[in-house]
Order: C-alpha cells, then sequence, then structure tokens
C-alpha cells in the first residue's frame, strides 16, 4: 500500500487532468466552474480534495471529488461529514464521486442507509468511480488525452493478464497520440508516478526508459536535421522532417503490434510517407486491423 506522503502526491497530479476527467466520467464541462475553498474541520484536510461550483442538469450545484488508492472501510462516514460541509458553507445541492484508483478490486460501500420507525432514516449515497473498471479501448477511443496519464491504472483484468505488456501497451498509445511532444512527455512523466500504485518499481523502470528513447528520438531527429539544413534555411524543414519521422517509427511500432507483424515493405511505405498520410494513419489506427486497410492510407 502506498504510504500517505506518495498518496497526497499522486492526488495532487490529478488537479492537470481535472477536466478531461470531469467531462469523461461526469459529463461535467469545466470551463465555466468555480473551483470552492473549503477547510473541512472535522476530517483531516487532504490535499487532493477538489471541490466545485458548476452546472449540471441545468442546476448550480457544488461537485465533490474525493480521490482513493485503497479500500476505506469509514469512507460513507467521511463523505458525509465533507458533504454536511459544503452544504452549509456553500448552500448548494452537492454531486460527490469517490474516484478509487487502488491496485485491488474496489471495496466500499457508496453511502449510508437506515431506518429505525417512520420518522429516523437516513438514505446517502455518492457515486464510486472505479478506474480500475475502465477500458483501455473505449479511452484511447476519445480525444481525453490527458486521461491517458490513467491508462495504467485501467483495465484490471487486462492489466493482471498482461502484465508487463499492458503497461507498454499504455506507453504506446501515449507516444502515439497526435499531440505536441512537450505534451506526451508530461503525460509519460504522470502515467509512471500513476504506475507506482499498480505495478512494481523495476517493470515501471524497464518500461518508461524504453519511452524516454522513443521521445528523445521524436526530438533528437528535429534537431539533427535542423543542423544538416542550417539553422536559418533548415529550421522550418528540420521540424517538419523530424516530426514525421518520428511520427512514422512510431506508427510503425504500434502497427507490429497491432497486426502481428508488418512486412518490411510497409515499414518502408510508411517512413516515406507524408505529413498528411501519416496524420490520417495515426486518427484512424484503432480502425486499421488488416494490411488491405493500410494500403488505402498509403497509395
Amino acid at each position: 500500500m502506498p504510504d500517505q506522503s506518495y498518496d497526497i502526491a499522486v492526488k495532487n497530479i490529478f488537479a492537470d487532468i481535472t477536466d478531461d476527467m470531469m467531462a469523461y466520467f461526469i459529463g461535467v464541462e469545466l470551463n465555466n466552474a468555480e473551483e470552492l475553498n473549503i477547510e473541512f474541520t472535522h476530517v483531516e484536510r487532504r490535499s487532493g480534495d477538489m471541490v466545485y461550483r458548476c452546472a449540471l442538469e441545468g442546476n448550480d450545484v457544488a461537485v465533490h471529488l474525493e480521490f482513493q488508492s485503497d479500500n476505506d472501510k469509514k469512507m460513507p462516514y467521511r463523505m458525509l461529514r465533507y458533504a454536511l460541509e459544503i452544504i452549509e458553507k456553500y448552500g448548494l445541492p452537492i454531486y460527490q464521486a469517490v474516484i478509487y484508483m487502488g491496485k485491488d478490486r474496489i471495496n466500499m460501500d457508496s453511502g449510508i442507509t437506515y431506518k429505525l420507525g417512520e420518522e429516523n432514516k437516513l438514505n446517502y449515497k455518492y457515486r464510486l468511480i472505479d478506474i480500475g473498471a475502465t477500458k483501455f479501448e473505449d479511452v484511447i477511443k476519445t480525444k481525453y488525452y490527458d486521461l491517458y496519464a490513467l491508462l495504467p491504472l485501467m483495465d484490471r483484468d487486462s492489466r493482471r493478464m498482461r502484465k508487463d505488456e499492458y503497461l507498454r501497451m499504455c506507453t504506446d498509445a501515449i507516444v502515439a497520440a497526435p499531440m505536441e511532444l512537450s505534451r506526451k512527455k508530461e503525460i509519460a512523466f504522470k502515467a509512471e508516478i500513476f504506475s507506482g500504485l499498480v505495478f512494481n518499481k523495476d517493470v515501471i523502470e524497464r518500461v518508461f526508459k524504453e519511452v524516454d528513447k522513443m521521445l528523445n528520438l521524436q526530438e533528437s531527429e528535429t534537431y539533427k536535421i535542423i543542423l544538416d539544413e542550417g539553422i536559418e534555411k533548415g529550421i522550418e524543414k528540420g521540424i517538419e522532417k523530424g516530426i514525421e519521422k518520428g511520427a512514422a517509427q512510431t506508427l510503425i511500432k504500434q502497427l507490429r503490434k497491432k497486426l502481428n507483424g508488418l512486412p518490411p515493405e510497409y515499414e518502408k511505405r510508411i517512413s516515406e510517407a507524408s505529413k498528411e498520410q501519416l496524420d490520417a494513419i495515426t486518427e484512424d489506427i484503432f480502425d486499421i486491423d488488416a494490411l488491405s486497410k493500410l494500403d488505402k492510407y498509403l497509395s
């Protein structure tokens, strides 16, 4: 089980991916949301707690997210105390969710319910979101690229069955994603930290060392071509060719896995493909399940 300092560090990283997480899991856009400041007096303050005022189903509500890396049997009591303090301070109806990112299956209650006679009763509920129950394939079909940082925590059954291979699938998806290199590096860094919750240290180090090489390759190819062409005249051409070559190598690696091998002539055609062709393959890569489908992008 991760120690508390690690748990808090992981929770702090969630602040950078809250927009995509809220949109994907809850269906709330944070464009016009206001982060609410509240110090919980009866429960130890958790730095990862997030409370927002935003619109949900046409209502002005407080959305409270709590991040949890282990099963806590007392979670319903904590959440109820949080809810009461938020309602008391802001006078808003509250939507609460516990984001569970643990290695084991979720084993917590999602509320407190009891009835004693007609007058004494309580029916308190909140949502439990199990990151491990989220499917890898579902997320990589979206453009919520910040959620790629959570891929190592997802698809618990596949993760346990494939082990090292699953973590490589996650990092390959990050490397192949159509986004700027700086953003890929940032997401890969977060993914490496989240991996510490469910993978062994030696596996993480081995897999992410390969990621560093791939991302550095993309970067170094750019600068190498710039120098070969000359700083002033070659900078535009160098950047374009460097990015294309790095993207081509990443696509070749992805297609080898997806198609259980890739003939050398196809690797050559991809290496020589234009930026537009590479972009099209990257966009539709999850639909390409045969060489015949790949042909239409390389003609």
